[in-house]
């Protein structure tokens, strides 16, 4: 099993960020001109959560090439041994799985107005229909069950931390995503939100 998983996380993290952020990322910038990428290098709360976020993403590699190439550095990790176990290790890989697919159709729905953090510079459009329609923030609950899943693969006390870092600042960028869409598209947000669950 153990060499199955290794095939299996780096392949699967290589397409999560192939697919979801680099091709997506191209994709945007190629029908609208601009950079999605909208995290900056500011004291501003958002510009910090991004820091962290990306530390808890660049945390999951980590994990993974200590797992795939340096088995001996893995075990300082503290794996959850109680937890490793088939059932919880094929519930996490249907997590990547599932989750992986999900977020790509989310960003497909979103098209043009994909963007990796809030884009205080373009007014883009209040996305209502697809995966949309019945979560107002799908892309990042597919993020969540990802790092849920992971953690179910490789319990240890990085992936735990991870996984409730990743929760608790996703939980916080939502929040200032919908201040922003509420500022931007006023009552028209309000009623969406009224209709639609923030996760499901």
């Amino acid at each position: 099993m153990n060499g199955i998983l290794n095939y299996f996380l780096l392949i699967y993290f290589i397409f999560f960020f192939g697919l979801a952020f680099v091709w997506r990322s191209y994709l945007v910038w190629k029908t609208t001109g601009m950079n999605p990428y909208k995290l900056g290098r500011t004291e501003s709360a958002h510009d910090y959560i991004g820091v962290l976020f990306r530390a808890v993403l660049a945390a999951c590699v980590l994990v993974v090439i200590l797992y795939t190439f340096f088995p001996a550095w893995y075990k300082f990790l503290a794996p959850i041994v109680w937890l490793n176990n088939s059932v919880l290790i094929w519930t996490g890989i249907g997590l990547l799985v599932i989750s992986l697919l999900w977020i790509l159709i989310a960003q497909s729905n979103m098209g043009r107005s994909w963007r990796i953090g809030v884009d205080a510079d373009v007014k883009t459009d209040l996305i209502q229909s697809g995966l949309f329609s019945i979560s107002r923030n799908p892309i990042f609950l597919g993020m969540r069950a990802m790092l849920i899943g992971f953690f179910f693969i490789l319990p240890n006390a990085l992936t735990f931390t991870t996984w409730l870092l990743g929760d608790a600042l996703m939980q916080i960028q939502v929040r200032l995503e919908e201040a922003h869409l509420r500022k931007l598209h006023g009552d028209i947000y309000n009623a969406y939100a009224r209709r639609v669950r923030r996760w499901l």
